[in-house]
């Protein structure tokens, strides 16, 4: 009987700490979203969301707006640029309970002081 609490309360205790992980995340969609982590994980919870679930809430021209940069600067747009337009996928740059480096930054130099990671 000992050994089966012993065991019943380490699993409710790894239980908990991986509950405790996936609940972090960022003040802004904790606002929207609260903790029904299925309203962006539509592939499931282990997955990381489409595309589709991010462009629920975030619209890509108000975005390429918004990050747009002066006329000899234009395709350095991360939501709007030369390589994929405005198809890049968000997970490439954007990661909700990791911060991520932007792709981008893997060959320009360029900094986008505004980047959520």
């Amino acid at each position: 009987m000992i050994k089966l609490k012993a065991v019943l309360a380490l699993t409710f205790g790894c239980l908990l700490t991986l509950s405790a992980q996936a609940v972090e995340q960022r003040e802004y969609h904790k606002e929207v979203i609260g903790k029904d982590c299925k309203t962006c994980h539509d592939n499931g919870i282990k997955q990381f969301p489409s595309d589709q679930a991010c462009l629920q809430c975030h619209d890509i021209d108000d975005l390429a707006e918004q990050t747009a940069r002066s006329e000899e600067d234009q395709w350095q747009n991360p939501h709007n640029n030369l390589h994929y337009g405005k198809e890049l996928p968000c997970q490439e740059c954007h990661g909700e309970h990791q911060p991520k480096k932007p792709m981008c930054n893997n060959c320009h130099t360029f900094k986008f002081d505004k980047h959520k990671e």
